[in-house]
């Protein structure tokens, strides 16, 4: 039972609390884990959150239970956010 209830625009955003701040980014099996957990609690997509970066971006979203990311300082540099975005679809792909 959940104990949100469900809404079509609700999305959840999943950081590791010792991800925080510090550069570090869980790994896509911990990530994986996590998500699944959390869906397991309410239906609703996930984002991952922590530290999301082009050279952990495709292992990340390719996991079934990543539906996103959440990009936090890398959005500020063009090229880093593209090779983001490039790895989301070809994972959604």
């Amino acid at each position: 039972m959940s104990v949100l209830p469900q809404h079509e625009r609700l999305v959840i955003a999943y950081e590791p609390v010792w991800a925080i701040g510090t550069g570090r980014t869980a790994t896509a099996e911990t990530a994986q884990e996590a998500h699944g957990f959390i869906k397991s609690l309410h239906p609703t997509a996930v984002l991952y959150g922590g530290s999301v970066k082009p050279d952990n971006a495709a292992g990340l979203l390719s996991q079934p239970d990543v539906d996103g990311a959440l990009v936090g300082g890398a959005s500020l540099d063009l090229p880093s956010f593209e090779a983001i975005c490039l790895a989301g679809a070809e994972a959604a792909a």
